[in-house]
C-alpha cells in the first residue's frame, strides 16, 4: 500500500471519524435528554415508531439510486469527467420525481395509513412526513454523492451538521411544549439544514467545475437506473432490518416496548460508528483498485480492517453485555430498564453489523451490488417472519433474537462472496480471530467481576476504563496492534 494512498485513506476515515463522533455524540445527547428529562416512554416510543414508519415510506423516495449514480460518478471522474454534470442532473431529476410521489401520499393518507396501523397518533408525524422525507432524501442524496467524488470531507461535514442541528431544534420545540411532535420537527430542521449546505456545496465543487458534456454516453443513463434496481432492494431489506421490526413492535405491542427496543438500538448505533466511518471511508478504493487490477491491495486492505474491527467490537460487545443493567439504569433512568434484556441480546449483533459496516459498500464497488441484494432480500424477509412469530410470543425481545438470527447469515454470505471476489487468506485470518477471543476472555472475566460494584456514574466509568486498559495491554502485547502503525495513523492527515 503507497503511502499517499494511506494517507488518503487515514484521512477520510479521520474526517469521518469526527463527523461520526459529533453525529453520534449529538445524537446520544439527546436521546438522553428526551428519554430521561423530556419525554416519557410512550412520548418516546411514539416519536420513534412514527420516524421507523417514514423509513419503509421513504424507500419510494429514491431507493438506491443515489448510491448508484456515486459508483458511476467514482468510475466518470477519469474515465469521461463531461458525463458528471449529466449524471448528477439524471439523479436529481429522478429523486424529485419519486419524493413528489412519496410526499402526496403522505399528506393525503396520513389517517388512512395511521388506521392500517392501528394508533391515530401517528397520524401528525405522517402528515409532517412528506417534509421529513424532503429533508432526509437529499441529506443522504449529499452524503453518498460526495462518497463518489471522494470527497469525505464534505460527507463527514453534512452528517455532523445534521446531527447538531437536530439536537438544537428538537430540544428546543420540546421545551416550548410542542412534546413528541415538537421533537420530530426538530428532527425535520435539523436534516433540512444539511441537506441544504450539502446540495450547495455539491453543486459548487461537484457540478460547476466539470465543462457538460453535449450529450449523455450511449446506454448510460439506463446503467445508472439499472445498477440502482439492486442497490434499492438491498436498501430496502436494510430498512426492513432495521425499522420494520420497530413498526412490527408498535404494532403487536405498544409505544413503551418501542421505547425499551429503539432505546438499546440507539445505543448499538452508538457503539457502532467508528465501523461505519471506516467502511464508507475504505470501499471507494476497491472499486479503484479491481478496476486496475490490483486485488492483492485490496485484499490486504480489507482483511487489515477487518481483523482491526474485530479487535475492537468483539470485546467491546461483551463488555456492553456485561455491564447493560447499570448502564440503561444509570444512564437513562429506572423507567428503560426493560431495555437492558433487549441491549445485551443487541451485543451480539453489535459484531455482526460492524462486519457489514465495513463490507457491504465495499461490495457494491467492487460491482457485486446484485448478490449483495439477493442476500440481504432473501434475510430481510426472513427477518420480517420471525418478527410476526417471536415478538407477539415472547415480547419485545423477540425482535432483538430475529434481528441476530437471520443477520448472522447475511454476513457469512457477504463474506463468502468478498472471499471469491478477492482471495482471503483464511487460515491467517482465523488464527488472528482466536488470539482476539483469548484478549476477550480475559478481560470480560475482570468486567464481570467488577459489575456488581457499579452502583454510580463514576463506577461505570472506572470499570470501562480498566476493561479497555487491559484490553488495549493485551492487543499490544499478542502483537496485534502495532505501535508503529498507531504512530502512523495518528501522524497522518494532520490536515483533516
Amino acid at each position: 500500500m503507497s503511502s499517499r494512498t494511506l494517507n488518503h485513506i487515514v484521512r477520510g476515515f479521520k474526517a469521518m471519524l469526527v463527523a461520526r463522533a459529533i453525529y453520534m455524540g449529538s445524537s446520544a445527547l439527546l436521546m438522553v435528554v428526551l428519554a430521561r428529562f423530556l419525554l416519557d416512554p410512550d412520548g418516546y416510543g411514539t416519536l420513534f415508531w412514527a420516524i421507523g414508519v417514514l423509513s419503509v415510506v421513504q424507500l419510494i423516495a429514491g431507493g438506491g439510486l443515489g448510491k448508484s449514480a456515486a459508483r458511476y460518478l467514482a468510475e466518470y471522474r477519469e474515465k469521461d469527467p463531461g458525463q458528471i454534470p449529466r449524471v448528477l442532473e439524471l439523479t436529481v431529476a429522478v429523486q424529485v420525481l419519486c419524493i413528489a410521489v412519496v410526499s402526496i401520499i403522505l399528506l393525503f393518507g396520513h389517517d388512512q395509513i395511521a388506521a392500517v396501523l392501528g394508533d391515530g397518533a401517528v397520524a401528525p408525524f405522517l402528515a409532517a412526513g412528506a417534509v421529513y422525507v424532503l429533508a432526509m432524501s437529499f441529506h443522504g442524496l449529499a452524503i453518498i454523492t460526495f462518497q463518489g467524488f471522494n470527497m469525505l470531507r464534505y460527507s463527514a461535514a453534512v452528517q455532523a451538521i445534521g446531527g447538531v442541528s437536530r439536537l438544537l431544534f428538537a430540544v428546543a420545540f420540546v421545551v416550548a411544549g410542542f412534546g413528541a411532535l415538537g421533537a420530530f420537527f426538530g428532527y425535520v430542521v435539523g436534516y433540512a439544514i444539511a441537506a441544504v449546505f450539502g446540495i450547495t456545496v455539491l453543486y459548487l465543487q461537484c457540478y460547476r467545475p466539470f465543462e457538460r458534456a453535449s450529450s449523455f454516453e450511449p446506454g448510460l443513463p439506463r446503467r445508472v437506473l439499472e445498477y440502482s434496481v439492486p442497490l434499492t432492494a438491498t436498501r430496502g431489506a436494510n430498512v426492513i432490518d432495521k425499522q420494520i421490526d420497530i413498526v412490527l413492535v408498535g404494532f403487536f405491542l405498544n409505544p413503551v416496548a418501542v421505547a425499551f427496543y429503539t432505546l438499546a438500538k440507539q445505543v448499538v448505533d452508538f457503539v457502532l460508528a467508528p465501523a461505519d466511518s471506516l467502511g464508507f471511508t475504505i470501499s471507494p478504493n476497491f472499486g479503484e483498485q479491481k478496476a486496475s487490477g490490483d486485488l492483492e491491495y485490496a485484499r490486504t486492505l480489507y482483511e487489515t480492517a477487518l481483523t482491526n474491527t474485530l479487535l475492537l467490537y468483539v470485546p467491546a460487545a461483551v463488555g456492553l453485555a456485561i455491564v447493560a443493567e447499570p448502564f440503561v439504569t444509570l444512564v437513562f433512568g429506572g423507567d428503560y430498564a426493560g431495555a437492558v434484556p433487549v441491549l445485551q441480546v443487541l451485543c451480539v449483533f453489535v459484531v455482526l453489523q460492524a462486519i457489514t459496516n465495513l463490507t457491504s459498500d465495499s461490495l457494491d464497488y467492487l460491482g457485486r451490488a446484485r448478490a449483495r441484494a439477493m442476500a440481504k432480500g432473501g434475510t430481510a424477509l426472513a427477518n420480517f417472519g420471525l418478527n410476526v412469530v417471536l415478538i407477539p410470543t415472547i415480547g419485545v425481545v423477540g425482535a432483538a433474537i430475529a434481528t441476530i438470527t437471520t443477520h448472522s447469515i447475511y454476513v457469512g454470505v457477504n463474506l463468502y462472496v468478498v472471499h471469491t471476489e478477492l482471495s482471503l487468506r483464511l487460515e491467517e485470518l482465523a488464527a488472528t480471530v482466536g488470539k482476539i477471543v483469548a484478549i476477550t476472555g480475559v478481560m470480560g472475566l475482570l468486567v464481570v467481576v467488577l459489575a456488581p460494584f457499579i452502583s454510580s456514574l463514576g463506577m461505570l466509568f472506572a470499570s470501562i476504563s480498566v476493561g479497555v486498559v487491559v484490553w488495549a495491554g493485551l492487543a499490544f502485547a499478542s502483537g496485534l496492534i502495532d505501535p508503529q502503525d498507531v504512530r502512523t495513523v495518528l501522524g497522518s492527515g494532520s490536515d483533516v
